[in-house]
């Protein structure tokens, strides 16, 4: 029993690490969710239209090469699952637009939220 707490120990640690390399500087939408999800892969949408991908601005058009080299390069390409993180007030078009493009890469694609208060 003590070795599966190891372990659990182990991914807690290891998710704390590869989430505190992602800044996340926006108002989240708010959910009861408390599910833990990796971060393989995120994008960012802000109000004002800026699109960050891996913390850095891109476009719109390259946006689905870069998740694809994304997974393709990814440890777990089988598995890789897009981030997005949305700030609040984003219309869902364009959430809806970055989850397409995973699903036609056959990627899961999850949607960051923040606790609700």
């Amino acid at each position: 029993m003590s070795s599966l707490t190891d372990i659990i120990f182990l991914l807690l640690i290891f998710f704390m690490l590869t989430s505190a390399a992602i800044q996340i500087n926006i108002d989240l939408p708010e959910s009861d969710s408390r599910t833990v999800a990796p971060t393989d892969i995120p994008v960012m949408l802000t109000m004002d239209g800026v699109i960050k991908f891996k913390g850095k601005v891109t476009k719109k058009s390259n946006l689905r090469s870069l998740i694809k080299d994304a997974k393709l390069s990814s440890e777990n390409s089988e598995n890789a699952t897009v981030t997005i993180i949305s700030e609040k007030g984003v219309p869902w078009k364009n959430v809806a637009e970055i989850m397409e493009i995973a699903s036609a890469l056959k990627m899961r694609a999850i949607i960051s939220t923040q606790p609700r208060r």
